[in-house]
Order: C-alpha cells, then sequence, then structure tokens
C-alpha cells in the first residue's frame, strides 16, 4: 500500500498538481463508461489517458470528416490504428500523432485496417483494450500524462509487424492527410528507438516531438512509398516473436525537443511495467472521481461518473518535465509553477466547466488562469480557444474572462490578480481577430452591415464579458474602469427590438434586418448570418447577467415567462441557409446539445415560475443523456456537456458563471456528497424523490430555509446539507 501510494503521489508531481484530497480506496472507476459519446454526434473517444494530460491513446476508426473529429465512431467494424492524441467532444479536428497498427503476415499491406468485435473491447479510465482480429493481435494501451504505453500480444504464427505512421493525424478532409505535415524530421536510433518531430497545420499551426521506444529490438525496417504531398514517413518493423510473446511500445510526446521527449519518458515510464502504469493512471482517475459519492440506480452513477470523467480529461497539460512548452507563435517558454494547459474550449466550458473545476479541482484552477495569462503575454491577447499552446480563433468573445474573474472572486490568489486585471482589460478594448472594440464602441453594438457575420451574437457575448470584466475592476478597486465595463455591459439592450420581442440584427443606421425569421439559423462557419450556431430563438436569452433586465424589456415577469416557455414547446425545426450541425438536442427550439441554451432552463425562477425548470431540467435528463454510446445529444465539447449534467444533478447551476451563484433547479438523484478541499463535505439530499415526486416543495441549506432561488459558491466551499423536499407537480396558473 505505501509502495502505490508512493507512486501515486509521484504521478501527481509529474502531472503538475498535487491533491488537496486523500487518496481514496474504493474504485470509482468501475461506473465509468468512456464509450459514451462515441456514436451520433458526441465526438468523445475511448482511449486511455490520465487527467488533465497531454496523452490520450487510442483508436482511430476513420477520418477526413465532421463525424471524426475525435478519430473514432463506436459503430464502425474496423480499426485504421491506435494514434497518441485525441479531442474530447470537439467540433473540429486536429492531434491523431503518431499512429501505430500491429498486424502479422502481408495481409495488411493494402491499407493496414483491421476488423474487431465489440465484445473484445475494453475501456475504462486510463485503459483500453480490444483484438484485431484480422491480424490476430492482442492490444491493450494505458497512458501516464506524456507517455502512452502499449503492449500488443500477438498470437498467429505469421511474422509479427508493426506500422509505425508518422504521416498520420485526424484532419478535415483527404487532401488534408497528405499535406497536413508541413515538416518533419525523424531519426532511427538503433533497433529499439524512433525519434524525430512533425510541424503540422490542421486547426493550428504545431510542433509534436515524439519517441518510439520498444521493449524488443525489431528485426527488419521498410519505409513505404509516400504519396503526393506526404513529408513524413510510415515504417513496417519486423519483430523475431512466437505465437502469445508480446510486444510493448512507448511513445514519449513533447512539445519542445526530442530531447524533451526522452526526459518525459525517463520520468514517468522508466520501466517496462505496463501493470504499474496502468494502476498508477487507475489511482489518479479515482483520486478525481471519489471526490463525489452518489446514491442512485447504476444508470445515474454512470451517467454521473463518465461525466466527471470526460471533465476531467481536459484542460491538458503541455509542460514537459523540466516545465518547458512551446506557446502561442511556437515559441518555448517556462511555465509559472512548473504547468501550462492548452485545450482551452472557452466558449463552451466557460459556462458550466470552469465553475465546477473550482468545486472539485480546486488545485488546477490557478494554474488554469497563469496558463490563460502567459497565452495573452505572448500573443498580446487572453485565449479564444487554445489548441496545444495556439490560438484556433475559434468561436467568439473572450470567454477567458469570466473564468478568470470568477477565480478571482471565489478567493483564488495563486496568480497575479493585478496583471490579471491588465490583461482582461486589454484583451477588451484593444482591437484583435474577431474583437472589434472599435466598432463596438462607436455604434453600441456591431451593426450587421460592417460586421457582416455573427453580429448579435457577438454583441450579446461581448456584453456578459464587459459585466465581468466590471465585476473584477470593483473588486480592485478600479472605480472608473468598473463603471466603464459596467456600461458596455448593458449593451445588450441595443439590439432587442421591442415589437418581435427577440434580439434582432440592426445596421449602422439603427435599422432593424429586413425580413426577420427567428427560426433562422446561422454559423460563420458555414454561411454568416447574426448568429453563432443558433438562431434568435435560442440567443435572445443569451443575457447570462441581467434577467431582470430581460425581464423588464419583456414587459414583466408573466410576458418573460411565457415566451421563454414558448421556447420549449415550438416545433423542433431547423431552418436557413446551409447545414448547422451542432445544433441538436431539440426540446421545441431548445438546443440541448449546444451551449448557448444550457441556461435557459434555469431562467424561469426568476420570473417565480421554478416548477418549469424542475419540468425541463428532469426531460433533458430523461431524453439527452444516456448511458449508451450514442447517449449525448451533442458534441461533449471538452466536458461543458457533462457539467452540466453534474450540476444539474446537484439542483442547481451557474446561469452567471462569475461569482453570481447557483441557480436552484431540481435534484435528480436522491444523494450526492461532494468531498471538498480542508476535509469538508457538502451534501445534497434529495427527499421523497421519485417519478411520481420530482417537484421541489421546498429546500433548506444547514436547516435553514432557502428563500432566495440561489446559493452561493461560499455556501458549497463551507460544508454543509442542502435539503430538497420533493413532491408532485405544485398548483400554478
Amino acid at each position: 500500500m505505501r509502495k502505490a501510494i508512493a507512486l501515486l503521489g509521484a504521478m501527481m508531481m509529474i502531472a503538475g498538481c498535487t491533491s488537496p484530497h486523500p487518496v481514496t480506496q474504493k474504485d470509482y472507476t468501475q461506473y465509468v463508461n468512456p464509450f459514451v459519446g462515441c456514436a451520433d454526434n458526441g465526438h468523445t473517444f475511448p482511449g486511455a489517458c490520465v487527467p488533465f494530460g497531454m496523452i490520450q491513446a487510442g483508436p482511430d476508426t476513420g477520418n477526413c470528416t465532421w463525424r471524426y473529429c475525435s478519430g473514432y465512431m463506436f459503430l464502425d467494424e474496423k480499426i485504421w490504428g491506435f494514434s497518441q492524441t485525441h479531442l474530447n467532444g470537439t467540433g473540429c479536428p486536429d492531434l491523431g500523432d503518431v499512429q501505430l497498427q500491429p498486424f502479422s503476415g502481408t495481409a495488411a499491406r493494402e491499407n493496414f485496417h483491421s476488423a474487431y468485435r465489440k465484445e473484445t473491447q475494453q475501456a475504462k479510465p486510463g485503459y483500453y483494450a480490444v483484438t484485431l482480429d484480422d491480424f490476430g493481435v492482442d492490444v491493450e494501451i494505458t497512458a501516464s500524462p506524456r507517455v502512452a504505453f502499449h503492449r500488443y500480444t500477438y498470437r498467429k504464427s505469421d511474422p509479427p509487424r508493426l506500422l509505425v505512421d508518422l504521416q498520420y493525424g485526424i484532419v478535415s478532409g483527404d487532401e488534408a492527410l497528405r499535406h497536413h505535415v508541413l515538416e518533419n524530421q525523424t531519426t532511427v536510433e538503433g533497433k529499439h528507438t524512433i525519434s524525430g518531430y512533425n510541424l503540422t497545420s490542421v486547426w493550428v499551426k504545431r510542433y509534436c516531438y515524439y519517441v518510439v521506444t520498444f521493449d524488443k529490438p525489431f528485426t527488419a525496417i521498410e519505409q513505404l512509398p509516400a504519396q503526393e504531398g506526404e513529408k513524413a514517413p510510415r515504417y513496417v518493423l519486423d519483430f523475431d516473436l512466437k505465437p502469445g510473446e508480446t510486444l510493448q511500445v512507448k511513445v514519449a510526446l513533447s512539445t519542445v525537443s526530442v530531447d524533451s521527449a526522452k526526459r518525459n519518458l525517463a520520468a514517468e515510464a522508466p520501466h517496462w511495467d505496463f501493470s504499474a502504469v496502468r494502476a498508477q493512471a487507475k489511482a489518479l482517475w479515482n483520486d478525481l472521481l471519489g471526490r463525489a459519492e452518489v446514491t442512485g440506480t447504476l444508470a445515474q452513477k454512470e451517467n454521473y461518473y463518465t461525466s466527471l470523467y470526460h471533465l476531467f480529461i481536459q484542460p491538458n497539460t503541455i509542460t514537459d518535465v523540466s516545465g518547458r512548452y512551446r506557446g502561442a507563435n511556437n515559441k518555448v517558454v517556462s511555465a509559472k509553477g512548473g504547468a501550462h494547459y492548452s485545450t482551452l474550449s472557452l466558449w463552451d466550458t466557460f459556462r458550466a466547466a470552469h465553475p465546477l473545476y473550482t468545486i472539485l479541482a480546486p488545485e488546477r484552477v490557478d494554474g488554469f488562469v497563469n496558463a490563460m495569462l502567459a497565452q495573452h503575454r505572448e500573443q498580446g491577447y487572453l485565449p479564444i480557444w487554445a489548441l496545444w499552446g495556439q490560438e484556433t480563433h475559434c468561436m467568439i468573445a473572450n470567454h477567458a474572462v469570466p473564468v478568470i474573474a470568477d477565480a478571482y472572486l471565489k478567493g483564488f490568489r495563486g496568480f497575479d490578480a493585478n496583471a490579471a486585471y491588465d490583461s482582461i482589460k486589454t484583451s477588451l478594448t484593444v482591437k484583435h481577430e474577431k474583437s472589434d472594440w472599435d466598432v463596438y464602441d462607436k455604434y453600441g453594438y456591431l451593426p450587421f452591415d460592417i460586421i457582416t457575420r455573427e453580429s448579435v451574437s457577438r454583441t450579446l457575448e461581448y456584453a456578459y464579458d464587459d459585466y465581468c470584466a466590471a465585476k473584477m475592476a470593483k473588486a480592485l478597486g478600479k472605480a472608473d474602469d468598473a463603471a466603464f465595463f459596467a456600461e458596455r455591459a448593458t449593451r445588450y439592450r441595443n439590439l432587442f427590438d421591442p415589437e418581435v420581442k427577440f434580439m434582432r440584427g440592426k445596421d449602422s443606421n439603427g435599422k432593424w434586418r429586413e425580413n426577420f425569421n427567428p427560426f433562422a439559423l446561422a454559423h460563420n462557419e458555414s454561411f454568416g448570418g447574426d448568429f453563432t450556431e443558433g438562431n434568435a430563438w435560442q440567443y435572445t436569452w443569451h443575457v447570462l447577467h441581467d434577467p431582470q433586465g430581460m425581464i423588464d424589456l419583456m414587459g414583466g415577469k408573466k410576458p418573460f415567462f411565457e415566451k421563454v416557455d414558448q421556447l420549449f414547446k415550438l416545433p423542433s425545426k431547423m431552418e436557413g441557409q446551409g447545414d448547422v450541425l451542432d445544433v441538436t438536442g431539440l426540446i421545441g427550439q431548445y438546443a440541448h446539445g449546444n451551449e448557448p441554451s444550457h441556461h435557459i432552463a434555469y431562467l424561469f425562477p426568476y420570473a417565480d415560475e421554478a416548477w418549469r425548470t424542475q419540468e425541463i431540467v428532469r426531460e433533458v435528463f430523461d431524453t439527452q443523456y444516456k448511458n449508451f454510446p450514442d447517449g449525448l445529444c451533442g458534441n461533449d465539447d471538452c466536458g461543458q456537456m457533462s457539467a452540466w449534467f453534474v450540476f444539474s444533478a446537484m439542483g442547481f447551476y451557474p446561469v452567471s458563471p462569475c461569482g453570481d451563484g447557483y441557480v436552484l433547479g431540481a435534484p435528480q438523484m436522491e444523494e450526492i456528497v461532494w468531498r471538498l478541499r480542508g476535509g469538508k463535505t457538502f451534501t445534497m439530499q434529495a427527499k421523497g424523490l421519485s417519478e411520481a415526486n420530482k417537484y421541489v416543495q421546498g429546500v433548506t441549506l444547514n436547516g435553514q430555509p432557502v428563500n432566495n432561488i440561489k446559493i452561493s459558491h461560499s455556501d458549497i466551499m463551507d460544508g454543509g446539507l442542502l435539503v430538497f423536499e420533493m413532491g408532485s407537480k405544485p398548483k400554478h396558473p
């Protein structure tokens, strides 16, 4: 036991963070199903990784289309190979570095793909296994933060071989598969090691350095002919193995250099003990998953712990064990505190994922903020959507702002607060890509004849970032700045059309867009329009910080309630040009599969109609989350879909995720205990919860009635007991 704890402690130090929670002995990984979201459009992957690690090693079953942003679809019948990095639930492809495919004989030479049976496939946190039927090879994969560890058992008498494909990557088209590698250098170091680097360009331009090492020497090596445009090699290696013998392969990655990849390998996996690495990965997962104790059905536990698992896959560390990483503009720098994180899907994750980290993974929060501040220093503004340290400029607004402000307002002090505020102010006032502050300040909104795409969505989301900046400025005693940003936070009103009662595009002369259709979908990447992956029905409610202001614009609580309620009762139709693939999980025009809708169900309490929130939340749980491969109604988006589930199961949600507390909904499980830092616990109990009794009759916190619609962050972090008394549907007009 002491050895296991020592190994776990070492792994946590290597990962760049030490847990403030005791090592748990219970196996919570048994409730995680990594295949959830691996079908339909969930875009998750079932490979092996550790929390917040650089490595996500697992199977590839397809490529070159939007379906394969993660490289894997559960219903596919063949496995193409096993690459070392994958994205979790995104709507754009990238990664897929260093693909390996073990095979036997010569039959594979056409495409190296193999059939497999689903019953041979296993996936648990930190572990993946499958049998390649065409080749007679059992594959097992585990991982440490920066090293993928493969074990292949060859069953056939045909010569055992291994494809090492350094050209492969997860891309957006066949042409890109041949041309995404811009630069390559590879060295075959004797008979045990291959090393080198690729400079690739898919979603971002990035460097990936690799060291591939084998526990047995290869007896022959052949470089396959390159196709037109390819820069990186594919090798076929032969090994001298008898049927039933194993070949072990380790792949260490780095953003910095081959030498750094070798140091990562030496620090994290200096041995060939696959079982030890797997046990360490499992222990790291149990430490995080064990911060929640759920009482409920097996299906409820599987959905809950799988959601936590998806939440904790990212942000990903991109630092080497030395603390260096390749940041924005591909410059090598040293991380403050020894850890730097990327895969910052901020347009998605600012809403619920980052607020949940402040509760269940608080030891990471300062590191996340410092990573954002570092990217500001490197590129001149805060990250928008960062991958491997590079800016994608995907999506809109500057939603690192609410994440940083929220952390400060909640008492996190492991970063320079004044530098953090300066980065916020600069990012919200100095023009950069998709941040047109000169136009915004001149008109008080983005006119659609000047900003021709997403003008309404961008104005609304700018206003929320302004609100967060105002809160942090006020907390720091910067009164003038607070007033400036507070005024800008009201600018959402400039695009509200009181006649139709929708947010609507307006030109630079103050005229509303003609031929207005609130059902018409828009999306910058596809065909333009005034909205981002949505329509006026969905985006009109994107005023996270001022529900009362929206009530006033709608003419009072009753018309506000009726308008929001109508959203959920409309036909689930999609209109407009192009193909907005992310607008999914429709309940009326509410689109749970996409993030701009996520808070809307929690607006009813502001109109004194909390019962409707409770009703809608239950419907979302019953219809949009299942413990099956097609169980997610939309892209998981780096844990945001999962974070909504975790919060809502508890009975509350951060409508305004910047130090503004949590709006009460309805719990979905009998009891959930959150284990907090400092040995405290926060317990939610749903007394009398059943199919017949799913509406909240009353709420107490530590024995005192909760009369407001919210609880605060300190209510949670101080520990205590939140009790919901459940009953039947209340009478209402």
